[in-house]
């Protein structure tokens, strides 16, 4: 009778125990379901494209750009797979073309002139950005799986605090860091989509780099930078 009372006991607690992890567990659950954000660190990779050149501009070589930043996710549905993205970035960009950008002594006004034809080593531009995305995001999302599609569109402000244009030749090295001409304010249309790691991620430059006052033989120069890559996302 004895060895049968503590069997009893011993079940009775087994399943106690086993319907308060159960119990838990839901909780646990209800509560990751009702918080979870997704996709809120990025980092990204791409090739750079200037648009609407003038006719004796040119890339050449690779032009790349480094982007990373945080983005708060906003869940606006309650299974949480579509939401509006704001957040806060930092771009880098290069672009290696024939436009050279130097400087009268006399006014310090920019000189603008295409190294078609010339023999050069290096013509680069290179800008950073501080930058702000704003997202609207659809996903298959689900709290259990970071594996998952997604489609993002947006739109993305940003500031360019930094531009340095640098010409080296065989014996001159020309590197110029103040150009009134430029556009500092920059507005862009993004868009992305992919599964899991790998998504693919566009950028339009809504606005030219330079103003209408930065002209080549008579032409506008304008330059529509374009971006092509991967963009990655933590948490």
């Amino acid at each position: 009778m004895k060895k049968f009372l503590l069997y009893i006991i011993g079940t009775f607690n087994l399943f106690l125990g086993v319907s308060q992890e159960t119990k838990s567990n839901e909780q646990e659950y209800k509560a990751i379901d009702s918080l979870y954000r997704e996709d809120q660190f990025y980092v990204g990779v791409t090739y750079n494209i200037l648009l609407n050149k003038p006719d004796k501009v040119d890339q050449s070589g690779f032009s790349v750009g480094l982007h990373l930043g945080f983005t708060r996710d906003m869940p606006i549905n309650k299974r949480r797979n579509v939401a509006f993205g704001l957040g806060l970035g930092y771009s880098l960009n290069v672009y290696n073309q024939n436009l050279f950008i130097g400087e009268e002594e006399e006014t310090e006004s920019s000189v603008f002139t295409s190294l078609e034809g010339e023999d050069f080593d290096t013509n680069r531009i290179t800008t950073h950005l501080v930058e702000a995305p704003l997202e609207f995001r659809w996903r298959t999302s689900v709290p259990e799986t970071h594996k998952f599609y997604r489609i993002y569109t947006g739109f993305r402000i940003g500031y360019l605090y930094h531009f340095k244009s640098n010409f080296k030749g065989s014996n001159l090295q020309i590197k110029q860091t103040k150009v009134n001409e430029l556009n500092r304010w920059r507005f862009g249309a993004t868009f992305t989509f992919g599964w899991n790691t790998f998504n693919f991620h566009f950028y339009y430059s809504l606005n030219a780099l330079f103003d209408d006052n930065a002209v080549l033989e008579g032409e506008s120069i304008g330059l529509n930078p374009a971006k092509v890559g991967l963009i990655f996302y933590i948490l």
